[in-house]
């Protein structure tokens, strides 16, 4: 019996790892406070449902910045990747049926699940931890500049102005 040549067992190699890394389906997890599962991968399409943080995806396939999936109750449609992550969201971060935060005492008011693709960056700073107030205060700072860095962090943006922001913008899953 003809041994296989190294090309063809190369080859061979090649195929069943691709077939391998296509059979292992890929999970993500909603991130995104106002994440929407999309009839076709552009935010103009039909919502086909809105999606709590925290509901695990199957990856069916990817098409740019956008993912099509089907969630554990069996829809499936497009979410855009600034509204996923490969990890799940801390528990904090995640709601109940009726969107109310699970996090224990405190809720959602800790833990930040933030990247660069997020159009959920409306969450507010958290303020100047007493450590960097303490730095501020031993080394000198003026009192001006730590108020107008209060003015700052006391600011706050709403989702909608966000929302408006992106689209206005062509930013994130608007950017078409």
């Amino acid at each position: 019996m003809k041994r296989p040549s190294i090309i063809s067992s190369v080859l061979i190699f090649s195929v069943i790892i691709t077939f391998s890394i296509c059979v292992a389906a890929q999970t993500l997890y909603v991130t995104s406070k106002d994440a929407t599962l999309k009839a076709d991968s552009s935010s103009a399409s039909a919502t086909i449902v809105e999606l709590k943080r925290g509901t695990e995806l199957t990856v069916v396939a990817k098409d740019g910045r956008w993912y099509s999936v089907k969630t554990p109750t069996g829809e499936k449609g497009w979410i855009y990747r600034g509204k996923v992550s490969e990890e799940p969201p801390e528990i904090e971060d995640m709601e109940d049926e009726e969107g109310e935060g699970v996090g224990g005492l405190l809720g959602g008011l800790s833990g930040s699940d933030i990247n660069a693709d997020a159009a959920d960056s409306s969450r507010s700073i958290r303020g100047l931890s007493p450590e960097a107030k303490e730095y501020a205060k031993a080394t000198g700072s003026p009192r001006e500049i730590q108020n107008a860095l209060d003015s700052v962090i006391e600011r706050s943006i709403t989702d909608k102005e966000i929302d408006r922001f992106l689209k206005e913008g062509r930013i994130g899953e608007y950017a078409e």
